[in-house]
């Protein structure tokens, strides 16, 4: 098991994900279980009516799109400029952000949806992560956080098409419901098996008045 510094893995990720790795990402189609994860997900965003979201880890912002397209205020984020360009230049707002040390204002957002981008961050600064985003959401505020899933294993993958290699935190369903719950309630876990891959685990949280 290699957890990393965090430092590093930013800088390699950064690399990873630069400006081909984009072009690349923009052409590919979603799923059709990431499509109803995120149907579901703005359902339950509607009836709390939600009106400000942030994505984390936007990527080329397909998401932030359907949030935007559906009635919501959004603002995009991701690591790589390269990524947040590629936003803008589909007229969203975004913004070049690293999500353990956010640039925007405590508590502005109804909700935060974040997708397949804290399996990058090793366990060691996850819990910097989470308390980062509970703290940019309002009271009673909505996090979606979705991410393959495995048997607790952190390290690049070998066989990784990214230069150079992407690192992966692929948590259990323990483990990763036990980090969100440090700092959220948990209104929805459930797991999307699937034919080929890690199973991804959905997880949809609250930050409470406690918290």
């Amino acid at each position: 098991m290699d957890s990393g510094d965090y430092g590093s893995i930013r800088a390699k990720l950064l690399t990873s994900y630069g400006e081909d790795a984009a072009k690349l990402r923009a052409r590919r189609a979603k799923a059709a279980w990431k499509l109803d994860e995120r149907a579901a997900y703005l359902r339950r965003l509607e009836q709390q009516r939600c009106r400000d979201l942030l994505e984390i880890g936007a990527g080329t912002g397909q998401d932030s799109m359907f949030f935007a397209e559906h009635g919501l205020n959004v603002v995009t984020t991701d690591l790589s400029p390269a990524m947040a360009a590629i936003c803008c230049a589909r007229g969203l707002n975004a913004l070049v952000m690293d999500f353990a040390s956010p640039s925007l204002a405590p508590g502005s957002f109804d909700a935060v949806y974040g997708l397949n981008c804290l399996l990058h961050v090793p366990n060691a600064a996850l819990p910097q992560v989470l308390a980062a985003i509970r703290d940019l959401l309002r009271p009673r505020g909505l996090f979606f956080l979705g991410a393959y899933g495995g048997d607790g294993w952190e390290g690049p993958l070998a066989d990784d098409d990214h230069v150079p290699p992407r690192f992966f935190s692929l948590r259990t369903s323990a483990q990763i419901q036990q980090f969100a719950s440090q700092f959220f309630e948990i209104v929805d876990f459930h797991v999307v098996p699937r034919e080929e891959g890690h199973e991804f685990q959905s997880l949809t949280l609250r930050r409470d008045t406690a918290r």
